[in-house]
């Protein structure tokens, strides 16, 4: 079993940057792909961003390419998630997820494990 706990969410304006965090226990994280997803009011879960199980190939949504950036520390068994030039259509619950692979998925019925969420919430 893996549990994750989810960090580092708040209310921002509209251009700010913030830093999620997502740590594990139960297991090392070594063997697990990762990713985020997210939540808005009304809306399905979506795909933000995964990463392998090395962290050296990563996967954006197109809603955030070139805004947000995935990384992991296998030593410290967390996952990040840097937000930067947030939106006010970037509110929503984020949820780090984790998969037994070392592919992701984009889908989030390919993740076993999932953290309780983060709010981020974007003023204009």
């Amino acid at each position: 079993q893996v549990q994750l706990v989810e960090s580092g969410g708040g209310l921002v304006q509209a251009g700010d940057s913030l830093r999620l965090s997502c740590a594990a226990s139960g297991r090392t994280i070594s063997s697990y792909a990762m990713g985020w997803f997210r939540q808005a009011p009304g809306k399905e879960r979506e795909f933000v961003a995964a990463t392998n199980w090395s962290g050296d190939n990563t996967d954006y949504a197109d809603s955030v390419k070139g805004r947000f950036a995935m990384s992991r520390d296998n030593a410290k068994n967390t996952v990040y998630l840097q937000m930067n030039s947030l939106k006010p259509e970037d509110t929503a619950i984020y949820y780090c997820a984790a998969r037994f692979s070392r592919l992701w998925s984009t889908s989030r019925n390919g993740y076993s494990y999932w953290g309780q969420g983060t709010q981020v919430t974007v003023s204009s």
